[in-house]
């Protein structure tokens, strides 16, 4: 299983070169590895685009209040609608989208169940408030294979 971690602030001219990325490494891996991503903007919404036209449908974690989707920030909520269309699954976690720990926790038992992290990630090590960067520490420190996606020109915000 291939999981999905990175910046959700992907700049709008760095979203046609990270879409390059992932098909290539999905090609790479092995025949029906799935995709597992937590609902979201960035990097999930653009890996998880690819593997549904690479005919890998995606499993999505969908922030959830007891069986119910949670209210997901503004900036996730188009992105969650157009993840759930190629989805094989859904899995429906326990997540508050509003606490930041809770979903660095979500991200740390995504990360856990799979064999591979792609992540989308600018390079420098967790101030305590990169996420992605502390999941690829986390990861690293399971064994875990992690991949960055980083093409040459990638910004991140909304330039």
């Amino acid at each position: 299983m291939i999981a999905v971690v990175g910046h959700r602030d992907l700049g709008s001219r760095t979203v046609e070169p990270v879409e390059a990325e992932p098909r290539a490494r999905l090609d790479r891996s092995a025949e029906g590895a799935a995709a597992l991503v937590r609902a979201g903007a960035g990097l999930p919404l653009v890996f998880g685009r690819t593997a549904g036209e690479a005919g890998r449908k995606p499993t999505v974690l969908l922030p959830a209040q007891g069986a119910v989707p949670a209210v997901l920030p503004e900036r996730d909520r188009s992105a969650a609608g157009e993840l759930l269309v190629p989805a094989e699954h859904v899995r429906l976690p326990p997540i508050d989208p509003a606490d930041r720990n809770a979903c660095v926790g979500a991200d740390e038992r995504l990360v856990a169940t799979c064999r591979t992290v792609l992540a989308g990630w600018d390079g420098p090590p967790s101030d305590g408030r990169d996420a992605t960067a502390y999941l690829v520490a986390f990861a690293r420190a399971r064994g875990i294979r992690v991949e960055v996606v980083r093409p040459d020109g990638s910004v991140r915000g909304r330039a």
